[in-house]
């Protein structure tokens, strides 16, 4: 059995690492009876346990094709019903399952984005936080990860479909989003670099501070 989720930000736990998902990160929000699921965890009796206990699950939201894990599994378990963007959806065949293209609204709460450049439908989730005057946290999957120095960044590796793309993406976010929208970063790996911080904090700055002229001209690094 995997260990518990922990609390990482008010209503938002992190799973333990997936070895199914090359140890990818997934993630929970805790909200109103409309719990989502971001990326498939280790899907044990503890993920199970954990989910019945905060009053189960209404939405898996896939970030990217590396953190499918076991969706048919936990949909069939617990009803939930899976969002990814629509190039990736091939992989999961003869399950229902919802996608878009470009942007999708899951309520007024939540906003996939599609962020292409790790994989053709990589995908970001954008959660607005409630009563709040403003501030949000980005779910990132493996769009963007902290890199050594904890900072949120593009890291280009061997397997990135198409990088040009991926700096567009961020570039695009960048766009979209301000320092008062953008408060946090949940990334979909390298949690380690954070140093048990669980979440990257100003987010907007950070991301803003990127030189993405000079990421262009990265090397893959695995």
């Amino acid at each position: 059995m995997s260990k518990q989720p922990r609390a990482v930000l008010d209503g938002i736990f992190a799973f333990p690492p997936n070895r199914e998902t090359l140890g990818g990160t997934a993630y929970l929000i805790v909200e109103n009876n409309a719990n989502i699921l971001i990326d498939s965890p280790p899907w044990d009796e503890t993920a199970q346990e954990f989910l019945l206990g905060v009053g189960g699950l209404r939405w898996l939201f896939i970030t990217h094709r590396g953190g499918i894990g076991k969706a048919k599994e936990i949909q069939l378990a617990t009803g939930c019903e899976i969002v990814i963007q629509e190039q990736i959806a091939y992989l999961l065949p003869k399950i229902q399952v919802t996608t878009f293209r470009q942007e999708y609204s899951l309520g007024s709460t939540y906003k996939a984005i599609w962020t292409p450049g790790h994989c053709p439908g990589s995908s970001c989730l954008y959660y607005r936080v409630r009563g709040t005057a403003g501030g949000g946290v980005l779910f990132s999957g493996r769009h963007l990860l902290p890199n050594q120095k904890g900072e949120p960044a593009p890291l280009r590796i061997s397997k990135t479909f198409h990088w040009p793309r991926q700096i567009r993406s961020v570039r695009a976010l960048l766009d979209q989003f301000s320092p008062e929208t953008l408060t946090y970063i949940c990334p979909g790996a390298n949690t380690g670099f954070l140093r048990g911080k669980g979440s990257i904090d100003e987010a907007y700055s950070r991301l803003a501070s990127l030189d993405l002229d000079a990421c262009l001209d990265a090397q893959c690094l695995l």
